[in-house]
């Protein structure tokens, strides 16, 4: 009798297993991470001598992700555009994740170098504009709420006066990415130790979690040590490492009045 008993709960035990199954409780969670990155094409950082190892670094930075190399995170979303323009406030176009998807690291230099030319270099460099335009696409495209990094390809000077005038970084606004999410994360890369201090330190803000890597550290990521020409990228364990020491730093959340 207690065979007979047993039996209808091991039917439906299996029932409820193969139902969790069709919903999807056993897959792997969908990627959250929403990424912006953005290329600084002024005259100040096109034509120094970070400006074509950026675009390098940063291709093989975008293929990392978005085939999640190394531990780093798929992006949910991801849009690159440009830092500057022709005039302050200019809106810019932003090459959506399709653009980089399904490509080569060389492929995705090519779109890089092709969207960002060395010789058409912009007057102004435009944070504000660029922020401005990442809060309205996240609110426009129901995004709020997930984990949001925007990646900063400059030498981080300030080239559009605020209201203290220019090459004031109390300038740079903060504000319309502070409700967005409770994780935002700004890196600023290939930017100077002074200037990079005074992004951390002299921006106001209050959740937007901020770092800066001077290009004398960036310029060492295609040091032979730690990148292999030679080498796949997805063997490529030391330099997978290095982005996430350096780029991908869990940055703490520090308040700055």
């Amino acid at each position: 009798m207690k065979t007979f008993r047993l039996f209808p709960v091991l039917v439906a035990g299996l029932l409820l297993l193969g139902g969790c199954s069709s919903l999807g409780l056993n897959e792997a969670p969908k990627p959250r991470l929403v990424m912006f990155v953005g290329v600084d094409v002024s005259g100040s950082f096109a034509k120094s001598a970070q400006f074509d190892d950026s675009l390098a670094f940063l291709a093989r930075y975008l293929y990392a992700h978005l085939n999640g190399l190394g531990g780093l995170e798929v992006p949910n979303a991801l849009f690159v555009g440009s830092l500057g323009g022709a005039r302050p406030g200019q809106a810019k176009a932003f090459y959506p994740i399709e653009t980089f998807q399904n490509k080569p690291v060389n492929e995705i230099e090519t779109e890089l170098r092709a969207m960002f030319p060395k010789g058409q270099p912009d007057p102004f460099t435009d944070y504000n504009s660029f922020i401005d335009q990442v809060a309205d696409m996240v609110k426009d495209r129901r995004m709020v709420l997930k984990p949001l990094s925007l990646v900063m390809v400059s030498d981080g000077q300030v080239d559009v006066p605020g209201p203290a005038g220019r090459h004031n970084y109390r300038g740079i606004d903060f504000s319309p990415l502070e409700k967005l999410s409770r994780n935002v994360t700004v890196r600023l890369l290939y930017t100077s130790p002074d200037v990079g201090k005074e992004w951390e330190d002299s921006i106001p803000r209050r959740r937007v979690k901020v770092w800066a890597e001077p290009a004398q550290v960036m310029d060492t990521w295609k040091d032979s040590n730690l990148y292999v020409d030679s080498q796949p990228l997805d063997q490529q364990e030391k330099f997978l490492a290095w982005i996430k020491d350096n780029v991908d730093f869990g940055v703490r959340m520090r308040r700055v009045d």
